[in-house]
């Protein structure tokens, strides 16, 4: 496809288009979608701009690695929006302070999907290989911050107490180590 014709695509076609494999035009449902979502975490966490940046990669990747479980019953930005507010609502949840969750997002869930085909079963299977295969071939240090983030669902306090490191470094090793992944799992979906 010419790039003229993914900036014209709808958000189905693009959909379509991803989950055969097609990088640009995932590329291009991220452009449509990214500052809004980030505009909705940073109004959410009080300008917090770092946190909402993790939050909009956190919420990409969760989009990448579902993307065959959206169903066209509902738009492609609402269940963008649904997947948004539910790792927002994770986030809240982790956090030692006192936000109510109730008060900081007042929004209805929209439900999301219906049960995967057969073909859309093999595809996710193969990007949770992709996935697992990257993770691999992380650094130890990085393949265990990204576990104790992503799949143990730690809180970056709770990694930074457990690993004995600053907080700070906690979100600067877990940011990079997702960029990492992430490039990892678009050449092997490239290659």
């Amino acid at each position: 496809m010419e790039i003229d014709d993914y900036i014209v695509a709808t958000d189905g076609r693009l959909v379509e288009l991803s989950s055969q494999g097609d990088q640009q035009a995932f590329e291009h449902l991220y452009a449509r979608y990214h500052e809004a979502i980030m505009r909705l975490f940073e109004i959410r966490l009080s300008g917090d701009k770092e946190a909402a940046a993790d939050l909009v990669q956190e919420t990409f990747i969760k989009v990448y690695l579902h993307l065959d479980a959206y169903a066209d019953e509902y738009s492609f930005g609402q269940w963008v929006y649904t997947i948004a507010r539910n790792t927002l609502v994770d986030y809240l949840r982790r956090r030692t302070d006192d936000i109510s969750i109730d008060s900081a997002v007042r929004t209805p869930l929209s439900p999301i999907a219906t049960t995967p085909t057969p073909e859309e079963s093999v595809i996710q299977s193969q990007r949770r290989a992709h996935f697992e295969a990257s993770l691999a071939e992380l650094s130890e240090d990085y393949r265990r911050i990204i576990e104790l983030r992503f799949i143990d669902e730690y809180s970056y306090e709770e990694i930074a107490e457990k690993l004995g490191r600053p907080i700070n470094t906690i979100k600067t090793q877990i940011r990079r180590a997702k960029a990492a992944v992430s490039r990892m799992i678009l050449d092997k979906e490239q290659g």
